[in-house]
């Protein structure tokens, strides 16, 4: 049984974050006895991963956005004895500035972000805990979330007729939870009689080099009373973004999430005139991340309890603010 025990990564703060933040945290373990470690290690990194199946063809996509690797114990090639005890090793990290999209989950596809604590004893495996970041790119959080009204319309020759249709919702950019009131005027100078139809979509595109996989789906969908010929009439609803919704992902070059608001005709034995309005889903304010605390300039590794003893042992020596950036390569056995 490994003497390492409640090995713990916890952040200073559960709030998302977004590029160019400093997560602050503390790594914490127990020594039920004496033991050897060669190192205490913490990675970061954050990739995008798709894959998928089209009859006999497998297709997969990656792309990393970083990768670092810093110390919080340095490595000592056979290990130095740590006395039996309880160790609490702080860090912080800063998310590089570069745009990055916002993390992602559905099925066997994933943007995700991670911190990894591995400690190491020499000939004996290796100790792990892992720590999912929530994150949410700067490109949705800077957008205007002011309520600009959106509009289009439609003309349409049908039998002996036409129809003409505008439509509008009241606002582009929205959050889960919000409700939004779509609008169409319906002007039919034709003999047919059609009902007008309100649908939200939501588009998820993967790309593997110059294959793509599209994944549509219908989140909501109303249907209005008939328009008989002849006549002018408003049909209206309203909509709820589901609480579950993705945020829209536009900077991630094999994954992304659009909105569509599609007001349209149902109209029989012919094609149904439409109006197509994109939306922009981002996150509410109250889940918009927090300004960060100014990181401890003093060193990356802070001594509580017993971790005194650790640093004595060790000979550490403060490092700096953070974990530093290194170029995305392979990890070297």
């Amino acid at each position: 049984m490994s003497p390492i025990e409640n090995l713990t990564l916890t952040f200073h703060k559960e709030d998302p974050f977004s590029e160019g933040d400093t997560i602050i945290g503390t790594v914490s373990f127990s020594l039920t006895k004496d033991t050897k470690i060669k190192s205490v290690s913490l990675k970061a990194k954050g990739d995008a991963n798709v894959s998928w199946e089209s009859g006999n063809t497998k297709y997969y996509g990656h792309w990393g956005y970083f990768k670092t690797k810093e110390y919080l114990v340095e490595k000592h090639p056979k290990g130095r004895l740590i006395p039996k005890g309880t160790y609490f090793l702080r860090f912080s990290f800063s998310l590089p500035h570069e745009s990055m999209p916002s993390s992602f989950r559905e099925n066997n596809r994933s943007i995700v972000y991670m911190l990894q604590v591995k400690i190491t004893r020499p000939w004996k495996w290796s100790s792990y805990v892992h720590k999912e970041i929530d994150f949410v790119s700067r490109s949705i959080l800077n957008i205007s979330r002011v309520m600009c009204p959106q509009s289009g319309s439609v003309n349409k020759k049908v039998s002996k007729g036409q129809v003409q249709m505008s439509a509008s919702v009241n606002r582009k950019v929205c959050s889960p939870g919000d409700t939004l009131s779509a609008y169409a005027k319906i002007y039919n100078s034709s003999t047919k009689s059609m009902r007008p139809k309100f649908s939200l979509l939501q588009k998820i595109e993967y790309r593997v080099k110059k294959k793509t996989k599209v994944k549509l789906k219908t989140l909501f969908k109303s249907v209005g009373d008939t328009t008989g010929p002849n006549t002018e009439t408003t049909a209206s609803c309203t909509m709820e973004i589901p609480t579950s919704a993705i945020y829209t992902i536009n900077n991630c070059e094999i994954i992304s999430v659009e909105y569509y608001l599609k007001v349209y005709l149902d109209i029989s034995y012919t094609f149904d005139p439409e109006v197509v309005l994109p939306l922009i889903i981002v996150p509410s304010v109250s889940h918009q991340p927090c300004e960060e605390l100014e990181p401890d300039q003093s060193g990356l590794i802070r001594s509580y309890r017993d971790v005194l003893a650790l640093a004595v042992l060790l000979n550490l020596v403060e490092t700096g603010s953070g974990v530093q950036e290194h170029p995305e390569t392979e990890e070297s056995q």
